[in-house]
């Protein structure tokens, strides 16, 4: 484990002890798995804008790919146009790969910053959600069994929490130990050195956005499921969320730096924050900004005691 790593685990055990000592109910098995069942939608993503951030861009249309996935996957299971759970996830993941390809396609061959190509990239699938919709959504009755998926449990755990640890595990692996995750890496801490050495930045930028449509439009059909409702304004200002759980991780903004555990323990660190809020009694209104405040907070211890270390870690070799 990192030192920064390390560093968050301290932050996120010192945060559920404060919340849990301010009320106990806080701390138990069936409230974390209720945490983690609720915050699906920001980590499953967090995986993706992770990818993105390394690589040194930004994607601020992913809660807008996510709406879009969720809304068409919801209207075509209300007016019987699909009847499979599979066949929806199907199609959730390619409409995710459109976006997501498209988006890459704008940055990585037409050389448009990330932050213009995804701003237009989130009205334009937002507006498609609207147009999709007509005026229409898609309630717990119009869903039929789909709803009921997310309500599944495997060894007494909810199948969308499964569904999250094996996207972390898989891209564990991908970042680690494959040659596609070195290129990212690459790309992210010199892009111009990495076209030099033979690597195809283009592709690589077109792979990495496709990868994070493909997640977008995974939650977007989880989101369905999970809440019984399909809508076009849902999950607006999501992808703040997700970037903030990457920098809560450690992920650089500026690529090449960053990692599937930091990535992990960001996303929970939010979760907690966002679960701990309401049960402390802190009223709806201020809730946001006490959020914000935490989550400035969380970076400065994070940065803080990581610093410490390095410091103690530097002394070690001066001896």
């Amino acid at each position: 484990m990192q030192k920064r790593e390390l560093s968050l685990v301290i932050v996120l055990v010192l945060l559920i002890a404060v919340v849990s000592f301010v009320n106990p109910s806080f701390f138990t098995i069936d409230n974390f798995l209720d945490i983690l069942k609720n915050n699906v939608v920001t980590l499953i993503p967090t995986l993706g804008m992770l990818m993105v951030l390394l690589i040194g861009g930004i994607d601020i249309s992913i809660a807008s790919t996510m709406a879009l996935a969720g809304m068409v996957v919801g209207l075509l299971l209300k007016y019987n146009k699909i009847e499979s759970t599979l066949l929806a996830f199907i199609i959730a993941l390619a409409i995710g790969a459109v976006c997501g390809c498209l988006m890459g396609t704008i940055i990585g061959l037409g050389n448009v910053p990330p932050i213009i190509a995804t701003m237009g990239g989130m009205y334009i699938f937002r507006a498609l959600a609207y147009i999709v919709g007509d005026s229409q959504w898609a309630g717990a009755e119009a869903l039929g069994n789909y709803k009921d998926f997310a309500l599944k449990n495997i060894c007494g755990v909810n199948v969308t929490i499964w569904i999250t640890l094996l996207c972390y595990i898989l891209f564990f692996i991908l970042l680690k130990w494959t040659k596609f995750g070195r290129n990212i890496y690459a790309v992210g801490s010199n892009a111009e050195a990495a076209q030099i050495s033979g690597i195809k930045v283009a592709r690589v930028k077109i792979a990495v956005y496709t990868i994070m449509g493909v997640l977008c439009g995974l939650t977007g059909a989880l989101n369905t499921s999970i809440y019984a409702s399909a809508q076009p304004n849902s999950l607006t200002g999501k992808e703040m969320d997700v970037i903030a759980a990457c920098v809560i991780g450690g992920v650089s903004m500026s690529g090449g730096r960053g990692t599937v555990a930091g990535s992990l323990l960001g996303g929970l660190v939010l979760a907690v924050i966002a679960k701990a809020l309401p049960l402390i009694k802190i009223p709806a209104i201020a809730q946001n900004t006490i959020k914000g405040v935490l989550i400035v907070v969380v970076i400065i211890v994070n940065v803080i005691t990581q610093r410490m270390m390095n410091k103690r870690a530097l002394a070690r070799r001066e001896m």
